[in-house]
This record gives structure tokens, C-alpha cells and sequence, in this order.
């Protein structure tokens, strides 16, 4: 933790909040005999998705498959992703940070940004005291600990986070900005991906600082406007604002799904495509949209993708109309010979959904029908559960284990359940968010 800062260095006061090993971490807190111990999740997919700082101190990395993270470190606790419990803890953290300042940005499930700027007269509190006390609050209330930034925007708080991980609060105010960024290598920065690193490093720029101090000319001569707006951020403007809204898709909705073991079985990959489908329109019309066109495609074991996209006869967000339109696609794409191991739909080409407006043969009738119908499915699901209503379609995916064998394995949440009880109510965390200040 850096020294607490004078109030004037920081003209825009923006937080960025990542948790540390954040799925593993939600695991040890849940269960304190994990406490210490080499913790990795994501057992069901066959690969780590996060380690505890235990698991990565003895070498397992991200993506690892489960035989190497064996040999590796024999001693790990390889547990099943229960993402509904993650989902839980990550509305928590936000809810915290937002006992602060309204302007959140919940960025990932993980991971946040907030905008400090001008509360430091009504909380009494520097704009480092602030990050300071969002920090314990965090690590207090969910048990686990958090990395912190805070910075004059979002580019740099993200740099500022990432600076003494973990468990790390660095504040990094403008005027001290190039001794930070002089340490950063380019390739790291948010944003600038491989081929961006690539072509800055064939013009000599190896760090942050040495593209920040570009001249604008010859930034905007060689990259994009996105490229430019990061830019003018390690210059120590504020370009990027806070989405703090409620997250839309804008271009597409992608829903995929690995099972195990693969599958020759007709029935069962089609059942596994419906309901990709199903969980693809649930979220359309979560956000009142519809899509004009729909690309569904198979996996094979051998991670060979054939795929196809349908023009539908008009924007829908319901699961049988796309579902009848992608079937003969369907039938032609499936390879009898050929195992399956995912299938996948992406819904594109969106638009706000509107079935009001009457026509020659009726279709406006049946489409406000169907979303009379829907609105009752998705009321049902949102008391009962997700798929609490689904379509016959989808009756194997839904009757069948996602993953057979040790894949197979579900989270001690919905192993141990009492007489009555549900997987969703054994969560055994406490609902309660706190008052908003």
C-alpha cells in the first residue's frame, strides 16, 4: 500500500476493483478448511479456470488440463464451477462498492469500476481513504481479498490494480504517472492486444511510457480511434466513460456448450442445441430484443466447427420459431459417423422487439400470443429457477448430466441438500446487501 495522496492529484478519481482468484477465493471462503490450501475450479470442463495463490505458487496455470495439475501439484482441491454461488458473492461486491458512489461499472464478475470524483466533502474522506475503506469493506465482508486502483481514468486504475497483486491498494495520480508507466511493458496495458504489441514493438515502443510519449501525429497515423483514446488515458486524460447501466448485448447473443463424453446420438446433440437456443432467447428477452438471424454449429470431438446462418422471416426472440427454422439446417449439417462434444447458436443482426402492430394474416396475433405465453415461462423461471419450463426439444440436455464420470462431478452445494431443498436455496450465504450511504 503507497502513501496517502493530497487531494488535489487527482482531477477524475476512478476505482477499479478486481477480486483475487476470484472463483477459487469464493470456494475457500465458503469452506474454511480450504483456507491455505492449492485450490483450482472448473473441474467439469477438464481445465483450470482460476487457482487459489497456493495452486499458482506451485505452478498451475490457467487452462491447465486436470491430469497435469495432478502431477503437478497432487496435493490440489480440484472442485466444480458453481457459478450460480460466484454470481451470488459477485452482486455482493458490487452492491458494497455502491454504498459509496453510485457510478459503478460492474465490468466483469469480478471486477469493477467506480467513480469517486467529488465525494470527498460529503464521506469525509480522501479519495485514498475511500479506496482504502472500499477495500476492507470488501475483504471483511466476503472473506477474501481484492486488489485496488485508483487513478485519474480507467486505463491507468486497471495498471494501478494490477501493481501489487495480490491484496494490493496503489493510487497512481497524474503527476506520477511516468514512473509508473515506465515500469508497465505496452503488451500489458488493457486494451492493446498481441498484434498491437507486435506492431509497437517493431517501432521501438516497449513500454507504456514510451507510447505515451508518442507524438499525437504519429498515434493517429498508425492506429485506430480505440487505440488513440487508450493513448490519450496513459497521457492522464479521462476518455472512457463508466457504462453504469445495465449491460445490452448490442451485436450479438452467443450461447455455447461443451458435454462429455461426445455424442453420435441425433436426439441428444439436437436436444443440446435446443437448449442453446432457449438460453440465447431467455437473454434476448431479458433485454427486449429480437434477431433477424440466427448461426448454429456443431463441435466435433476433433474441434472441427460446421456451422451455417438463417435468415429468419422476421425478428423473434422465441425459442420455437428459431427452433423451426434452424431444424433443416440441422439435419443437414449432423454426420451420423461424426462424435459431437458442444454445439452452439449465436443470435445476430438484433433489434428492439415489437409484435403490436396488426397485419393481413394474422401474424402480429399469434407473435403477441407467443409473447403473452413467454412472459409467463420467464415469470416462472425467474421464481422457480432457470429451467424450471423448458421445451420437449431440449428433454435429453435437461434429463441428462452435463459431463458422465469425474467431469460429471456437481458442487457440494447441490450434492447435500436437505428434505425439500433446493440446489438454489443451499447456497448458504447470507442475501443481505447492506444500506446504501
Amino acid at each position: 500500500m503507497n502513501a496517502p495522496l493530497t487531494l488535489h492529484a487527482f482531477p477524475r478519481a476512478i476505482l477499479h476493483v478486481d477480486g483475487d482468484a476470484f472463483f477459487a477465493s469464493c470456494e475457500q471462503s465458503r469452506r474454511p478448511q480450504l483456507q491455505g490450501r492449492p485450490v483450482v475450479t472448473s473441474k467439469e470442463r477438464g481445465i483450470a479456470a482460476s487457482m487459489s495463490y497456493e495452486a499458482k505458487a506451485r505452478g498451475v496455470t490457467r487452462g491447465m488440463r486436470l491430469a497435469d495439475i495432478r502431477k503437478r501439484c497432487p496435493d490440489a482441491v480440484i472442485l466444480p464451477s458453481d457459478y450460480e454461488t460466484y454470481s451470488l458473492l459477485s452482486t455482493r461486491l458490487f452492491a458494497i462498492v455502491r454504498r459509496y458512489t453510485p457510478e459503478v461499472e460492474a465490468y466483469s464478475v469480478d471486477e469493477c469500476f467506480a467513480d469517486l470524483t467529488g465525494l470527498r466533502r460529503p464521506l469525509r474522506m480522501s479519495y485514498f481513504q475511500m479506496a482504502a475503506q472500499i477495500k476492507k469493506d470488501l475483504d471483511s465482508a466476503l472473506g477474501f481479498t481484492f486488489s485496488v486502483g485508483l487513478a485519474p481514468n480507467k486505463v491507468v486504475a486497471k495498471i494501478a490494480s494490477k501493481w501489487q497483486k495480490p491484496s494490493g491498494l496503489t493510487a497512481i495520480p497524474g503527476r506520477e504517472l511516468h514512473h509508473f508507466l515506465a515500469k508497465v511493458p505496452v503488451g500489458t496495458v488493457w486494451g492493446i492486444g498481441r498484434q498491437t504489441t507486435a506492431l509497437l514493438q517493431k517501432h521501438g515502443v516497449a513500454t507504456a511510457l514510451q507510447f505515451a510519449q508518442k507524438p499525437e501525429p504519429w498515434v493517429k497515423q498508425y492506429f485506430s480511434k480505440p487505440f488513440q483514446a487508450i493513448w490519450h488515458e496513459l497521457n492522464g486524460a479521462y476518455v472512457f466513460e463508466l457504462a453504469t447501466g445495465e449491460q445490452t448485448p448490442s451485436h450479438s447473443i452467443q450461447k455455447v456448450k461443451t458435454f462429455t463424453p461426445s455424442s453420435q446420438e441425433k436426439a441428444f446433440v439436437w436436444a443440446q442445441l435446443a437448449k442453446n437456443v432457449e438460453n440465447a432467447c431467455i437473454r434476448a428477452r431479458k433485454h427486449t430484443l429480437a434477431a433477424q438471424r440466427v448461426v448454429i454449429f456443431l463441435r466435433t470431438q476433433h474441434f472441427r466447427d460446421v456451422g451455417r446462418e438463417v435468415e429468419l422471416s422476421g425478428p423473434t426472440h422465441f425459442s420455437t420459431d428459431i427452433l423451426r427454422a434452424v431444424l433443416p439446417v440441422f439435419e443437414a449439417l449432423f454426420d451420423a459417423s461424426m462424435p459431437y462434444r458442444a454445439t452452439g447458436v449465436i443470435l445476430l443482426k438484433l433489434s428492439e422487439a415489437y409484435y403490436g402492430q396488426l397485419d393481413l394474416f394474422g401474424e402480429a396475433i399469434r407473435m403477441q400470443r407467443l409473447s403473452n405465453l413467454y412472459e409467463s415461462l420467464d415469470t416462472l423461471r425467474e421464481k422457480y429457477g432457470k429451467h424450471t419450463v423448458f421445451l420437449g426439444a431440449s428433454y435429453l440436455a435437461h434429463t441428462h448430466a452435463q459431463h458422465d464420470g469425474e467431469r460429471g462431478h456437481l458442487p457440494e452445494r447441490q450434492r447435500e441438500l436437505l428434505p425439500g431443498e433446493t440446489a438454489r436455496k443451499r447456497l448458504g450465504i447470507p442475501m443481505f446487501m447492506g444500506e446504501v450511504r
